[in-house]
């Protein structure tokens, strides 16, 4: 068969972004090398993974799978339409469709829920014989000792994959599409030895963990720090505030093994919206946190999210205070996206809050729901004050001089793509 995997976007980056982006480190997801690596060889796959390609509907191919998101969802179904249209075989994917199967059916003759290790190959042989079921769910947690080695000759040799070390997290925040998932709290991890083998064939001296957590066992992460201490590449990950704030030996074994930098949810600097939304972080111990990651020499991307509940008008000017006290490297800042299958989503929706499911605004850029403190006017201008604030060409330019910013081309990178977004939302 002739398979084409794709991942659409909303946005079209040009050749030239789509290379700089590539070309400083920027990340792409496993899951179609993952996917590539269970395929059997005498099947013939191409990828189009959300850049700069146009889909060609007019080839010939005999089955394409989509994996989307939930603010692509629109986009899929219309690259799904056009395929069927012309006879072939579509399967969707991905955190909206595991969320919404019956919707993403009507798009496609099948849908993968959930991971798919285990029910890839299986949809494959029934395509093979002509007996493509309508769903298939992984049933339980799939084993991480089934991860095959990536296939990687799919995207051009410059494209940096990102690496898993575990999957799945504890927390069950209420606003995260992880805890969309069937499989939520269910933290499975890879033997440190797979992970260290699949680091040293990585082709990038920089690299990007793609784990919702490194820091949900602290003693696992240790050990892979020490034993990432023996290659010379750079790496950042995505950590918990509050244990990086309080556990000095991991942040030390982490800077040895080469860490520059931490992704962090802080998601709020008031207290009782993080407790409404069972965020485990406490506020109060943000500023030693940060100092103590900083002390370190490590960069720090920290995450915010506006319109909670408990949140009033005054968050803004208050986060922007906290910004400069903290002097955060990067903030992203996100209006609060009620997510499909998310606990918030199903609340809002009972209390009658959501006014779109235009999937589309499901982007963190867009107001879709009614906030409590707040119109959702405010709470737009309020968010769009604060990016401003903090994503000028000034403030960038102040940051190229941060001592932290060892490698500049990551946040070059950071800056081209706020602001290609940034335009394309005229924000």
């Amino acid at each position: 068969m002739k398979i084409l995997l794709i991942r659409p976007s909303m946005i079209n980056l040009s050749f030239i972004q789509d290379l700089t982006i590539r070309l400083t480190e920027y990340p792409t997801s496993s899951t179609f090398p993952i996917l590539a690596s269970l395929t059997p060889k005498e099947h013939t796959i191409e990828i189009l993974d959300g850049t700069s390609s146009d889909v060609n509907y007019n080839d010939t191919y005999d089955l394409v799978g989509i994996s989307a998101v939930t603010q692509e969802a629109n986009k899929t179904y219309e690259i799904a339409d056009e395929f069927r249209k012309r006879g072939v075989k579509v399967v969707i994917g991905g955190w909206h469709a595991s969320s919404l199967p019956n919707e993403a059916k009507g798009h496609a003759d099948s849908v993968l829920i959930g991971e798919a290790e285990d029910t890839w190959p299986i949809l494959l042989r029934d395509m093979e014989n002509g007996k493509l079921k309508q769903f298939y769910e992984q049933k339980c947690p799939v084993d991480l000792l089934k991860i095959p080695k990536l296939r990687k000759d799919i995207y051009p040799s410059y494209s940096n994959v990102g690496v898993y070390a575990t999957r799945g997290c504890i927390f069950n925040c209420e606003f995260c599409s992880i805890a969309n998932q069937k499989f939520r709290g269910k933290y499975r991890k890879r033997p440190v030895k797979d992970v260290i083998d699949e680091i040293r064939n990585h082709s990038n001296k920089i690299f990007y963990f793609f784990d919702n957590s490194l820091t949900v066992d602290p003693k696992y992460s240790k050990q892979l720090f020490r034993e990432l201490k023996e290659i010379d590449k750079e790496f950042y990950a995505f950590g918990n505030i509050d244990i990086l704030g309080r556990d000095e030996e991991f942040l030390r074994l982490a800077q040895e093994a080469g860490c520059s930098g931490w992704i962090i949810g802080f998601e709020s600097i008031v207290q009782k919206s993080l407790d409404s939304v069972n965020k485990k972080n406490k506020a109060d111990n943000y500023l030693s946190s940060v100092k103590k990651i900083h002390d370190y020499g490590m960069r720090i991307e920290g995450s915010f999210i506006f319109g909670f509940d408990f949140d009033t008008k005054e968050v803004f000017d208050e986060t922007i205070n906290f910004f400069k006290k903290s002097e955060i490297d990067f903030p992203n800042c996100r209006v609060l996206t009620p997510f499909p299958g998310t606990p918030i989503f199903d609340k809002f929706e009972k209390e009658g809050r959501i006014f779109s499911k235009d999937w589309s605004l499901y982007n963190y850029y867009n107001v879709v729901f009614k906030p409590k403190n707040m119109t959702p006017e405010e709470l737009q201008d309020g968010w769009a004050r604060v990016m401003d604030e903090f994503h000028s060409a000034f403030n960038f330019l102040k940051s190229l001089l941060n001592k932290r910013d060892q490698n500049i081309f990551s946040l070059i990178n950071k800056f081209i793509i706020h602001e290609f977004y940034w335009k394309k939302y005229n924000l």
